[in-house]
């Protein structure tokens, strides 16, 4: 017979392990001897040592479920209680048990984790959902779709929640995007139709604008193409395909009628810069007549410069009033002066000057004779009235006078 702290062998062979309850016959050896007996069943128990170690060490250092763990843990178990091997069975029962409580330890902390999680992922969903029914009212349609779509994507990455929950929230976050598609549908819908409606009328602008291409009638339009570019402004842009092309057309004909334009008044400018120095010439050949003192020479020269002078044409419009302000000097002295020869000349005009010269010639000597008068009477108060009468009398006098000279007189 042979034995260890905690088993035995008989003399018949049974092998037996000690235990709390008592000894427990583990089974039976006739291979060999007693010690050789023990030795397997010890080995037998040391390989249930290295099992439950490695169980422990996944448990404490993998994502073993705990399912996976419990059925583990029980299949160990069903060795140590069939007593298969000899060797501290208790202790063997007591880190299994141990392993129990971890696992369920596990099993709870994983519980409130999966509970932790999905409620941060409800809050992570709720969220997506409040934004994107936020996105669904706005008009930023580019940038509003694209959030959405990142939202979906941020959705895709987010645990499930219980079905109910998780429906409820997709089909609030799904609805949001719905609306928003639609709006965006029906804006661009809109859009494409006013777009339409702005091809067609750019259109007609086009065509008015090729028709007046090639007219001579420069400032009429003019006029109509500034009145066409605003209708342009405010019939708003066209499908994008069409835009460039309209405004292409619509430019070039503009360009085709103002290049022209351009040359013909480029021609008329350098005409008139001509003209400005013909007239000038003649400006000065007038002002070589002042100042005036044969009057039918200088009219009939004035004549032919003025004959000369219209037969030139325009002049630049800035010009005008200085060239044609020179002339109208050399006009204005030739009037003066044939006004001044027809006084002089005139019978009627001389008679009448020289009998109001002879009323205030006899005017002015009567009222020196009633000076003389006062003042021999001593009267001097009538003398200076008197005195201030005669001083108005002697103007008039001399200003008749001075009109009397032009006659001749």
């Amino acid at each position: 017979m042979s034995s260890d702290p905690w088993g035995r062998v008989d003399e018949t062979g049974t092998v037996y392990v000690r235990t709390a309850d008592g000894e427990q016959v583990v089974g039976s050896w006739q291979a060999g001897s007693p010690d050789e007996a023990l030795a397997y069943f010890e080995r037998k128990y040391e390989g249930l040592v290295v099992e439950i170690g490695l169980l422990e060490k996944r448990v404490q250092t993998t994502d073993l479920s705990a399912k996976d763990a419990q059925t583990a843990i029980d299949h160990l178990r069903q060795q140590v209680d069939a007593h298969h091997a000899v060797g501290d069975l208790e202790a063997l029962r007591s880190r299994l048990d141990k392993l129990v409580a971890t696992v369920e330890s596990r099993r709870e902390e994983r519980k409130q984790q999966r509970a932790k999680q999905s409620d941060e992922a409800r809050r992570a969903k709720e969220d997506l959902v409040a934004e994107a029914e936020q996105l669904a009212q706005s008009d930023q349609w580019r940038a509003a779709g694209e959030r959405l779509r990142a939202l979906v994507d941020t959705w895709k990455g987010l645990p499930r929640l219980d079905r109910k929950s998780d429906d409820e929230l997709w089909h609030r976050f799904s609805h949001a995007r719905s609306a928003f598609s639609k709006r965006r549908k029906a804006h661009f819908a809109q859009l494409d139709a006013q777009r339409e409606e702005a091809r067609k009328a750019k259109e007609k602008l086009v065509a008015e604008s090729e028709a007046l291409s090639d007219s001579t009638d420069w400032g009429p339009t003019a006029a109509r193409y500034r009145e066409l570019m605003t209708e342009w402004k405010a019939v708003g842009r066209a499908q994008r395909e069409y835009e460039d092309d309209l405004w292409n057309r619509f430019r070039g004909a503009q360009d085709v009628f103002f290049a022209a334009r351009s040359s013909v008044f480029a021609e008329r400018d350098a005409e008139q810069s001509e003209n400005l120095k013909l007239k000038e010439e003649l400006a000065e050949e007038a002002e070589k007549l002042l100042p005036i003192t044969d009057l039918k020479g200088a009219r009939a020269a004035f004549r032919s410069i003025n004959e000369r002078w219209e037969a030139i044409g325009h002049v630049p419009r800035d010009a005008r009033p200085k060239v044609e302000g020179r002339m109208h000097t050399v006009d204005r002295a030739l009037q003066e002066a044939e006004e001044t020869e027809w006084r002089r000349t005139n019978p009627e005009a001389r008679a009448r000057a020289e009998g109001l010269t002879g009323q205030l010639q006899a005017a002015v000597d009567k009222l020196k004779g009633q000076i003389e008068q006062a003042r021999a009477q001593g009267n001097s108060s009538k003398a200076d009235k008197l005195e201030k009468e005669l001083e108005g009398r002697q103007a008039l006098l001399d200003q008749a006078l001075k009109g009397l000279q032009e006659f001749g007189g």
